[in-house]
């Protein structure tokens, strides 16, 4: 089954769904950084299925050099790539303006695929819209964002391609968004266009992801298709905490970058498992943020309160020299430690991106925040997997993502309930 990805974002969906076996149509991304990441992507995947990884890895390597030289390395890459899977990936802001151009993108790529129909819309509009925690530092509650209402754009497409099915995915702050009225319209729109839509509450633990990630996933099925109820009996088949997804990862101090791309140890049988590492990965993407002073005893008062009292350190249980802020009333969990004994970490969020300050390493001896490489991998993002752009947008595209574990999943789910139709 072929598939069209909306609101791509780095790709956490689609790797997902391509693990499942379906096939790419097209990705529609505004983001630039995002956008390159999957184009890069989509460049492994050529490589892998030609059976040539040697010029990948060869642009892997070229992470941590000048940009001169990470440019000239990625234009040898792409060269030996055809020109119409480039084109697949299309950087584009979806809106009205927009939609003919995109369509017409997307039309050239069925043509070139010999495709007379699309199967599957897959993704989700950017989530800060409707996220509880953005909503609570606006005054207006991002009641007049106008990526409350991309929804609509999503419908224009169920409405030109009529897919077989589309997975639409977002968070639990989408339910309460405008009082409710955002959540009702939703369903409308879709059912008017021919769906049954089932809405789902799942958490990424349930996948393997190593990480307490609450998703609303709503799947519509076409009118002429019989729905199918999704399968809520997910569990997490390996026993591990979030210290094992990283400790085969080099120490570093903050300030550090990993110089050569050597693990720390083998590779383990549970990254193995979980689609992490294998024996060939090469380590890109390890690099620790620099921290003041002043931060980094805040963070090893949070390490060692965690890993001693089980307890989270709130801002007005600093020590007087370490507390600059005048609020003391609210956001008191403005540091909060990875806790590395726990089966999952707590959610890890695009503000990931600002100062690493809710993201700290659980190694009170490596004393920082986490590295865009940890990051993906509490994310399942395998370690092959490379983010174009600046760290900062590193952070962003693997904050806003679906993870692939979690996507594999429910993309098996849907092609068993068409293999049973």
């Amino acid at each position: 089954m072929n598939y069209l990805d909306l609101f791509a974002g780095a790709g956490g969906l689609s790797e997902g769904f391509l693990r499942a076996g379906f096939s790419p149509i097209a990705h529609v991304e505004m983001d630039k950084h995002a956008a390159e990441s999957l184009k890069t992507r989509a460049a492994f995947r050529y490589f892998e299925g030609n059976r040539d990884m040697e010029i990948y890895r060869k642009y892997q390597k070229s992470y941590g050099q000048s940009k001169e030289t990470r440019e000239l390395a990625k234009e040898n890459m792409l060269k030996y790539l055809p020109i119409e899977l480039m084109d697949s990936i299309i950087n584009i802001t979806i809106k009205e303006e927009t939609l003919v151009s995109i369509f017409e993108k997307i039309d050239n790529q069925m043509k070139l695929k010999k495709q007379k129909e699309l199967d599957m819309i897959i993704g989700g509009p950017p989530c800060q819209a409707y996220s509880l925690i953005g909503r609570s530092r606006d005054n207006i509650g991002k009641k007049d964002d106008p990526r409350n209402y991309l929804y609509l754009m999503y419908a224009r497409f169920l409405k030109k391609y009529r897919p077989k099915a589309f997975v639409f995915e977002n968070v639990p702050g989408i339910y309460t968004a405008n009082k409710g009225a955002i959540f009702e319209d939703i369903q409308l729109y879709f059912r008017n266009e021919g769906y049954k839509v089932k809405t789902y509450n799942l958490n990424a633990s349930m996948f393997n992801v190593p990480q307490n990630r609450k998703r609303v996933i709503i799947i519509g099925f076409r009118e002429d298709f019989d729905s199918i109820e999704l399968d809520s009996d997910f569990k997490s088949k390996y026993k591990y905490s979030v210290i094992d997804i990283l400790d085969d990862l080099p120490k570093l101090q903050a300030g550090e970058s990993h110089i050569g791309f050597e693990y720390e140890t083998d590779v383990s049988k549970l990254l193995k498992n979980l689609k992490i590492r294998n024996e060939d990965d090469i380590l890109t993407h390890h690099e620790a943020r620099t921290h003041n002073s002043r931060d980094l005893k805040i963070y090893r008062n949070a390490v060692e309160m965690w890993n001693n009292d089980k307890r989270r350190i709130k801002y007005n249980d600093l020590p007087e020299n370490l507390i600059t802020h005048k609020n003391k009333s609210s956001f008191l969990d403005r540091f909060k430690v990875v806790a590395g004994d726990l089966n999952f970490s707590h959610t890890i969020m695009a503000h990931i991106s600002k100062d690493g300050h809710h993201y700290i390493h659980p190694d009170s001896l490596q004393n920082r925040s986490l590295t865009v490489r940890e990051a993906a991998r509490l994310q399942s993002f395998p370690d092959d997997y490379f983010f174009e752009g600046p760290r900062t947008a590193n952070y962003i595209q693997i904050g806003n993502a679906v993870p692939p574990l979690m996507a594999e999943g429910i993309a098996r789910w849907l092609k068993k309930a068409f293999s049973c139709r």
